[in-house]
């Protein structure tokens, strides 16, 4: 009898230690990432689509062999619209669920508070930023593919001074991007000789900006400077409008509102007014019809893409093409192997410039129209060199 115990405790313990080895077999055939957005809060409406956009680049890269010869699994993390819980998440996917990277954030907010555990010695992680921001950083850590200030907040304001007036009145959300977007939009402007007239901010879940637009129908600024985040642009929008306030009356330049929000808001709302980003749904190359194509056919033939869209797409094509030329998963290796790499993306190509870990890339401005898609009214004639800094501005010294 006691024969016959020990053999089954031995049988038991094989097979314990055969099904860990075939565990650890199917794990070998598998490299982990975290894709780390806001499911629910006030930001989701915006985060939502990000995660669609890097499921399919995922989905593209797995069918086509998966990299390193793995396949990519994908350990999603909702951030909430917190950026307690963001850093929370980050610091769980890196130490329980051990991904080899993350994609994620939106708000500077978020990112801030992400850097902080990618950038801990004991972790030392990476992190894919799909969003343009107000610059002023360059993390080892963090790999930056929306735009540096140079890419959209300094062309956009120029195209607004040679357009529309030198007077501008500065709306945003009361965070980081907004208040240090702006601090660069008034040191650029007092080079150029403009004026601004008014500088408000609300919180990101405000949904009440009557007082902001009495001050603006009262000022009559030449245009706008919006800076407002998530789906708070629809309140002002809306209520802008309620109040008369038209495109032919007072343009709003945007740095936050791409086609997704422009649909939330309401394109009868938003027609007419403009924004600068790198990518617009409507761009005419192959490339871009395709991803617009293949989009449509997994989440709805209604469905739209913005830039942020674009860029998350694009952040998980050039960190598979940094670990095939790195050979290797780990952060540093596939760090130094992404400087200066190029990819053919839908806004165009693209290369991770080596000395600061953002994107050369192009600079669109355009007007939103009756279908909530933004058309094309300026490009920059070649791709721009990130400065996220502005070292070579006179007037940003001091920033």
């Amino acid at each position: 009898m006691k024969c016959n115990k020990i053999i089954t405790l031995a049988a038991a313990a094989l097979l314990g230690i055969l099904a860990a080895s075939c565990s650890n077999k199917r794990n070998s055939n598998v490299v982990k990432v975290g894709i780390l957005h806001s499911i629910t809060g006030i930001m989701a409406q915006s985060e939502r689509s990000l995660v669609n956009a890097e499921k399919m680049a995922i989905d593209e890269i797995n069918k086509n062999g998966g990299v390193l010869g793995k396949q990519i699994q994908i350990v999603l993390a909702d951030g909430q619209s917190d950026p307690r819980v963001f850093e929370k998440q980050a610091r769980k996917l890196f130490e329980e669920d051990k991904v080899a990277t993350i994609f994620g954030c939106w708000t500077s907010a978020s990112r801030k508070s992400v850097l902080s555990v990618v950038e801990s010695p004991n972790i030392y992680g990476l992190l894919w930023y799909p969003l343009q921001y107000e610059g002023m950083e360059a993390s080892p850590n963090i790999m930056y593919m929306g735009s540096a200030p140079n890419q959209q907040v300094v062309p956009g304001v120029e195209f607004c001074f040679d357009n529309f007036g030198r007077r501008m009145y500065l709306v945003g959300s009361d965070y980081i991007f907004p208040r240090t977007a702006n601090k660069i939009v008034k040191a650029q402007l007092n080079y150029l000789g403009g004026l601004v007239v008014g500088e408000a901010y609300k919180p990101l879940e405000s949904d009440n900006f009557q007082d902001i637009i009495q001050d603006i129908v009262a000022k009559k600024p030449d245009v706008i400077i919006n800076t407002i985040n998530g789906s708070s642009n629809k309140a002002f929008f809306t209520q802008l409008s309620a109040a008369g306030v038209t495109p032919q009356d007072i343009p709003v330049m945007s740095f936050s509102v791409s086609e997704e929000e422009a649909a939330y808001i309401g394109p009868e709302i938003i027609e007419g007014h403009l924004a600068t980003w790198s990518y617009f749904q409507t761009i005419a190359s192959f490339q871009n019809k395709t991803f617009v194509q293949r989009y449509k056919e997994l989440y709805g033939q209604d469905k739209i893409v913005g830039d942020p869209m674009e860029a998350a797409y694009t952040a998980i094509h050039l960190w598979a093409l940094a670990c095939e030329k790195a050979g290797s998963f780990d952060t540093e290796e596939v760090r130094i192997a992404a400087k200066g790499l190029t990819f053919d993306a839908p806004e165009g190509m693209v290369r991770i410039d080596g000395e600061n870990q953002h994107l050369q890339k192009r600079v669109r401005i355009g007007r939103l129209n009756s279908k909530g898609l933004i058309d094309e009214v300026w490009e920059s004639p070649a791709a721009i060199k990130p400065d996220p800094y502005l070292s070579t501005y006179i007037w940003a010294k001091g920033l």
